[in-house]
């Protein structure tokens, strides 16, 4: 009887080892993405054909700035939304464990 107990306890650290080392690996590698997209990273100058041709026609700089803070506004309303929802979970979860 106890050499069954002993086996399984074995076995359990033996599958426990192996879960570990997979996460070690996946840590690992993640890691190294990480490091290798800071350190080699690509410069990219993106903008629309339509925005570039505005910009490039007048050295307004107010039309500029205008052009900038609409990217910032309409990239700032998407976070909003995912953190109002977010919140929204947070709240409803912590209603359902004070219950």
């Amino acid at each position: 009887m106890f050499t069954k107990v002993r086996s399984q306890k074995s076995e359990v650290r033996s599958g426990k080892l192996e879960v570990g080392s997979k996460r070690k690996v996946k840590s690992l590698s993640s890691l190294l993405f990480v490091l290798c997209s800071l350190f080699f990273s690509l410069s990219a100058n993106a903008q629309c054909a339509m925005c570039r041709a505005a910009l490039e026609t007048e050295g307004n700089a107010v039309k500029s700035q205008a052009v900038n803070d609409g990217i910032v506004y309409l990239m700032v309303i998407p976070y909003l939304l995912v953190a109002g929802i977010g919140y929204y979970i947070y709240r409803m979860r912590k209603k359902k464990k004070q219950e």
